[in-house]
């Protein structure tokens, strides 16, 4: 354009054009590419000379086509301050080839850059004398609107580009050079196509949305897939899984380059969805190549010669828990996620199922070695090689089997040693067995965690292994009984300071875990009850948080039910307390009420402790006198509950004035209630004793026996023998003596272990009444099998009922008319309200 040409454009159209610009100017300056910066701004000063070409915004220029005085073939300079020089109002149109040299010289411009042939960036001038030329081409009225032929040059200057420099320098390389090459070319074409979309602003903004026609972006990347990618699409594919397969083999590969190959994939798929275009091009070939690779891979590996099978398996999955770990980082650094579970599978496939019966059989040979030898961790790797296999239920059986053969042979073990020792030993192997199948359970259990991941299959078969052999238990006695025993013991310990508070809970916490195996719950509840009641009345060795935490474990794994009777026991020895305070409280406020006896008594709460017999024995006066004191104390503060005292359960502290010296005999109530009969003769027969006792004769035995046939001899028996018979007379032994100066003397407990088991059987029945009367409730009719089922299935958490128990108290609930029969179906049963 002449110099000194103006035109006129008003003020508001000025202020746009000087926006244009700088929007223009800070957009290019910030483009670059690898070889460096495409634009220069360059500094502001006020002698710098006019530019030809500076372009107005589209805003500016449409507003400027709404002036009257505005006419349609003048073009527009802006200076080089931004200010507006007007051009001639009779200026001609701008020639397409003359514009489009000026658009030729800033396209020269850029690929020199690209190229790296030109290190100096485009300046803010260079880049506003094209932006001008194309927006004055296309703001001309036709037949000099030239937007058209900018459009159509715009792509076939983008395909000269690619045909005559891309695609000849991709052809003369291969592989990993070909790859970068590739990479660097696609970025290096982004750049160029938003420089280029940023000159032809205008088409993309009024003439391409006007007429729908795809944005110059999507031409720059059409382009780029019709003329490059497709020429090369093999070599690429070629190449990138030619690097996987060296990465998969253990060399050192640019895992990065292979990424931004395939982001090229995704980029590309302008014209179809872009995974679509990913799978087609790529990942259908990736696919069969891991097939052919893998299955090349495993055939080597399978036919590898070995001395033995186990050597082949641990070679075997070594290798494979190696490639699979190798395919997860190839997913997850290179591959989209969406190949994972295809390629997964592929690899699946050719490593286990393609091989399944040789592994097979190799694999149970293989999976017994590693559990005999406790190799867990080859058992680990085993494990996560199969967890998509179909090989895990043959193995979980194989551990099954294996655990089942383990724990019976510890079981005839101690049948064995029980029937050749005495009773006591027998208690003492019994006690040892308990702890062999708990240290059994914590090692295979450890092998379910950490080995198997607690898959449910292995839960299973360990499940399974130990209710089939855990409960026979030797010599007769049930795993419900023994564990209880067990626990007394560690309790015991516990309370006495014998074990620390962590080892006590630590083997209590296995004991937890090992009653889920008990077939029947409730007798294990029913003989810790009885084992808890001796420990905290008998014994006195009790620890209440070591009761209270193993209750709550226990609880929280069988449920309120197992507990609610243990929980109260416990509970009511914690009153005992506040009513001890009260009761002394009671005594020292009244002088006359106080017997000049110490006592202490324990109020249990009916029902829920064990079941013991009340007898009306004859006692001293001063403890008559005592407990006369307690009973009006107890009912002036709780009138509505009624005492009935329990003597077997208590205990006395004696002073025996012996010749030698005194000594304190720590008794039972019944062994204080003979010995006080002495106080007024030194000699009594077998029945005087019984009748001024008043006790049932097989108590009196028991407690004759250890005043005179036991460790200490407080009475002569004679004759001197060790079995008590209604002939035998006991005197007073004014001789005893012993080096101690306060001495338990302890009384045998009453053998109450049949009694226990009936006192379950009882309660069972109860249990099953209930179910039933509580099923038929619900239901209204029911038919006796699904009445059956029911029953089973509820009460399957305490015990196992019998088919024909169930029948039993069905018969009971109809005669007791709870249920009735169906009058035209006797199958049916129905409940009357």
């Amino acid at each position: 354009m002449p110099k000194g040409t103006t035109s006129f454009v008003s003020l508001h159209c000025l202020a746009e054009a000087r926006t244009e610009e700088a929007l223009a100017v800070r957009f290019v300056a910030g483009i670059s590419s690898g070889r460096g910066k495409l634009l220069r701004p360059e500094p502001t000063s006020k002698s710098r000379r006019p530019t030809r070409g500076a372009p107005l915004s589209p805003r500016a220029a449409d507003q400027a086509e709404r002036f009257p005085h505005s006419s349609s073939g003048k073009c527009v300079c802006v200076g080089r301050g931004g200010g507006v020089i007007p051009a001639a109002m009779n200026t001609p149109p701008l020639d397409l080839d003359v514009g489009w040299g000026h658009v030729e010289q800033g396209l020269v411009k850029l690929k020199n850059i690209i190229e790296g042939r030109d290190d100096t960036p485009m300046s803010a001038d260079d880049f506003m004398m094209t932006y001008a030329s194309v927006y004055n081409m296309c703001t001309q009225k036709p037949p000099h609107d030239y937007s058209q032929q900018l459009y159509n040059r715009y792509e076939q200057e983008i395909i000269k580009y690619l045909l005559q420099t891309v695609l000849p320098s991709l052809r003369c390389k291969h592989n990993e050079f070909l790859l970068k090459e590739f990479v660097q070319r696609w970025e290096n074409h982004k750049v160029m196509v938003r420089w280029l979309a940023r000159v032809f602003h205008y088409l993309d903004r009024y003439f391409i949305s006007r007429r729908s026609l795809p944005s110059l972006r999507d031409i720059g990347i059409s382009c780029f897939r019709s003329k490059v990618f497709q020429i090369i699409k093999l070599e690429i594919r070629d190449a990138v899984i030619a690097l996987i397969n060296q990465d998969r083999d253990g060399n050192q590969v640019d895992k990065s380059l292979l990424k931004n190959v395939l982001d090229v994939y995704i980029e590309c798929g302008i014209e179809e969805i872009q995974s679509d275009f990913y799978e087609k091009n790529f990942e259908v070939y990736l696919l069969e190549e891991t097939r052919i690779y893998y299955s090349r891979k495993a055939s080597s590996w399978i036919g590898q010669d070995y001395s033995h099978v186990e050597d082949i398996c641990h070679s075997y999955w070594s290798k494979v828990e190696e490639c699979l770990k190798k395919e997860k980082e190839i997913i997850s650094q290179v591959l989209l996620s969406r190949s994972e579970r295809k390629l997964m599978e592929i690899v699946h496939h050719e490593l286990f199922t393609v091989y399944s019966k040789q592994l097979l059989e190799m694999e149970l040979s293989y999976s017994l070695a590693l559990v005999k030898d406790n190799k867990m961790e080859d058992l680990t790797r085993m494990y996560r090689n199969h967890k998509i296999c179909q090989f895990l239920e043959p193995v979980a059986n194989m551990f099954k089997e294996h655990v089942i053969a383990e724990g019976t042979a510890l079981v005839s073990q101690g049948e064995d040693a029980a029937s050749n020792k005495a009773s006591d030993e027998i208690s003492a192997r019994q006690q040892v067995l308990v702890v062999q199948i708990i240290e059994l359970h914590h090692k295979y259990l450890a092998y379910v965690t950490d080995c198997f991941s607690n898959h449910f299959l292995f839960h299973k078969a360990l499940n399974e292994s130990f209710r089939t052999f855990f409960n026979w238990g030797p010599s007769g006695l049930s795993s419900g009984e023994m564990l209880a025993i067990y626990c007394d013991n560690i309790l015991k310990a516990g309370g006495n300071g014998k074990l620390t508070d962590e080892a006590v809970e630590k083997a209590l916490g296995k004991v937890v875990q090992l009653v889920a195996y008990v077939g029947d719950r409730d007798l294990f509840a029913e003989f810790y009850r009885r084992k808890l009641f001796r420990r905290l009345l008998v014994d006195q060795s009790v620890d209440e948080d070591h009761e209270k935490w193993i209750l709550t474990k226990f609880k929280q794994q069988y449920g309120r039910y197992f507990t609610s009777k243990m929980e109260t026991m416990v509970k009511d020895l914690e009153l005992t307390k506040d009513i001890k305070t009260e009761f002394e409280q009671y005594l020292s406020s009244d002088k006359i009420a106080n017997p000049g006896v110490d006592l202490t008594v324990r109020v249990l709460t009916s029902g829920f402790w064990p079941s013991t017999k009340t007898t009306d024995l004859n006692l001293p006066s001063e403890m008559v006198k005592s407990m006369e004191a307690f009973t009006d104390f107890f009912q002036r503060r709780r009138k509505n509950q009624k005492l009935t005292w329990i003597y077997s359960l208590g205990n006395c502290t004696l002073n025996g004035n012996f010749d030698p010296k005194t000594i304190e005999l720590i008794v039972s109530t019944y062994q204080a209630a003979i010995l006080l009969l002495f106080n007024g003769s030194d000699r009594f027969g077998y029945e005087d004793i019984k009748a001024q006792s008043n006790m049932a004769e097989n108590d009196v035995m028991r407690v004759l026996h250890s005043l005179s046939c036991a460790k200490y001899k407080i009475l002569n028996k004679y004759p001197s023998t060790k079995t008590i018979l209604a002939t035998d007379e006991f005197e007073f032994n004014a001789m005893f003596t012993d080096r101690m100066r306060r001495i338990k003397i302890s009384l045998p407990p009453a053998e109450d272990r049949r009694k226990t088991i009936e006192d379950v059987d009882r309660d069972r029945r109860f249990a099953i009444d209930a179910s039933i009367v509580r099923i038929m409730k619900m239901r209204k009719v029911l038919s006796h099998q699904q009445l059956v089922a029911e029953c089973i299935e509820q009460l399957s958490r305490l015990f196992k009922p019998e088919v024909r128990a169930i029948k039993k108290q069905i018969e009971g609930l109809i005669f007791r008319e709870y249920l009735e029969r169906d009058k035209d179906n006797p199958i049916l049963m129905r409940y009357l309200a």
